[in-house]
């Protein structure tokens, strides 16, 4: 019948695409401020950032709702001003405007590969950031938008671990990927001892009980109080947060 559609016996079926489900609809992504430096010792390295803003939209790709927390040991670390004898909560308010420095670094990488991003900072600065109010956090993530949260809990003696902890419980986070430069939580340092054991797999206690440098021992409690899961991954693996977001086993992973 004119009209009707003959298809040839010899053309290929073309099979659909896969369409990878992620395993969480919002995530926190811990980044050290270590992370900037690159192949620099001091400051941030514009094709690190440049690599790590790529890493992230592929995770924004998968429709997940991503927000961040960025340390700022690559500027200054406030333990490090108390070793030169400054005051402990002026060391730590110096490397909360650290984090708001590399915040403003990575949101304006990301917004040059296409994505909408917020910096929202615990300290009051208008010029440059929103201040941090919880609702309008969420409203953000609902769009879509990236969401850098800068100046750590806005709170000296916290460290940005704990500051990733709170913000991911306040936006209701389903998890929070640690990214590091190493490939999971070890038994000892494993550039140090070749020997050193990896762990898929342990509980908060048992970081806690072991005295394991994943995350401070206020963030790793409030995790455990909160029942969030913890992914910690080599940040500079191929893909690495993009496997963990879409549920695939890679680094660690801390839960009860």
């Amino acid at each position: 019948m004119a009209g009707d559609v003959v298809s040839s016996p010899n053309r290929p079926v073309v099979e659909p695409p896969v369409v990878e489900k992620p395993a969480f609809d919002r995530v926190l992504i811990k980044l050290s401020g270590e992370a900037l430096l690159g192949a620099q010792s001091f400051g941030i390295d514009s094709v690190a950032v440049q690599d790590i803003a790529r890493r992230i939209k592929e995770v924004h790709q998968l429709g997940v709702e991503i927000a961040i927390v960025v340390g700022g040991g690559n500027i200054i670390r406030g333990a490090k001003v108390v070793e030169a004898g400054w005051d402990r909560a002026t060391g730590d308010y110096m490397g909360m405007l650290a984090t708001s420095i590399n915040a403003l670094a990575l949101q304006n990488t990301l917004e040059q590969l296409g994505i909408f991003t917020r910096v929202l900072s615990a300290i009051h600065m208008a010029e440059v950031a929103e201040p941090f109010i919880r609702r309008r956090a969420i409203r953000h993530l609902e769009k879509k938008r990236v969401v850098i949260f800068a100046s750590g809990t806005g709170n000296p003696y916290f460290t940005t671990d704990t500051a990733a902890a709170l913000r991911a419980m306040e936006i209701r986070a389903q998890v929070i990927v640690k990214a590091t430069k190493v490939d999971g939580v070890y038994d000892s340092d494993p550039s140090s001892n070749k020997d050193a054991l990896r762990f898929e797999e342990l509980s908060y206690l048992e970081v806690l009980e072991r005295g394991l440098k994943v995350m401070d021992a206020t963030a790793i409690s409030l995790c455990m109080d909160n029942d969030l899961p913890i992914i910690v991954l080599n940040l500079f693996e191929k893909g690495s947060i993009r496997r963990a977001v879409l549920g695939k086993k890679i680094g660690s992973l801390i839960r009860k």
